[in-house]
C-alpha cells in the first residue's frame, strides 16, 4: 500500500500543482483557452482555486514526505475530491457534461489516494 500511495499520490501531486500553478499566475486570457468556465467564475476565485490545489499537492507530499502529520494527507486528499466534485457540477450547470471526463477520472484517482492514505496513516 505504501508503493501505491506514493505513485498515487505523486501523480495527483504532479498535475494540481501543474493545474493550481496555471490558475495562480495566468490571466484570464491565458486561461480562456484551456478552460472555457473562467469566463464566467470571476478571477480572485480562479485563483483561489488554484491556490487550494497547489497546497492540496503540497498536502499529498509533504506530510508523509517528512513524517510529520501524515494524516494530513489523507484531509488533502478529502479536499482534492471536493475540488473535483465541484468542477463537476460546474460543468453539468453549463451544460458540459461531454467534458466531466477528466473531473471524473482525478476524483476516482483522489478517491484511491484516501483510501490508500486511510489504510496507511488513519
Amino acid at each position: 500500500m505504501h508503493v501505491g500511495y506514493w505513485i498515487v499520490a505523486g501523480l495527483l501531486a504532479v498535475f494540481y500543482a501543474y493545474a493550481g500553478g496555471k490558475k495562480v499566475l495566468q490571466t484570464q486570457e491565458q486561461l480562456r483557452p484551456m478552460m472555457a468556465w473562467v469566463d464566467r467564475i470571476p478571477m480572485p476565485y480562479v485563483r483561489a482555486i488554484g491556490a487550494l490545489e497547489i497546497l492540496g499537492a503540497l498536502g499529498l507530499i509533504l506530510p508523509p514526505l517528512t513524517g510529520i502529520a501524515e494524516g494530513l494527507a489523507v484531509a488533502a486528499a478529502v479536499g482534492l475530491v471536493l475540488v473535483q466534485v465541484g468542477g463537476t457540477v460546474l460543468h453539468l450547470v453549463r451544460g458540459e457534461a461531454r467534458v466531466i471526463g477528466l473531473n471524473v477520472g482525478l476524483l476516482v484517482v483522489a478517491g484511491v489516494a484516501v483510501w490508500l492514505g486511510v489504510a496507511e496513516w488513519l
